[in-house]
């Protein structure tokens, strides 16, 4: 569920807080280990960036965890900083 009051973390803020520094790994270590450019993992992390398919593949099995894992945190962010300001009332009505 997409958070109303507030925008959800950034993967990239995910990225860095729970996987990067608990590890001790550095940016240029894991762009090496996956074969990326230092400057993609670089904007992810400052959130400039996004998740694409193929990075959240390249990290999933870096991490061993699951690419859905990381689209889901992107979805989630993207989601939530596109929220429409306004209400659109639904065309059909409940039964």
């Amino acid at each position: 569920m997409i958070p109303l009051h507030r925008i959800p973390t950034h993967p990239g803020e995910v990225l860095a807080e729970e996987f990067l520094d608990p590890l001790g790994l550095t940016q240029v270590a894991l762009a090496n280990h996956i074969g990326i450019p230092v400057q993609h993992i670089n904007e992810i992390v400052q959130a400039k960036r996004g998740i694409t398919p193929e990075s959240a593949w390249l990290l999933a099995q870096a991490f061993k965890t699951t690419p859905e894992f990381w689209l889901n945190l992107q979805r989630n962010y993207d989601l939530a900083l596109c929220r429409p300001r306004r209400y659109v009332e639904p065309l059909l009505k409940a039964a």
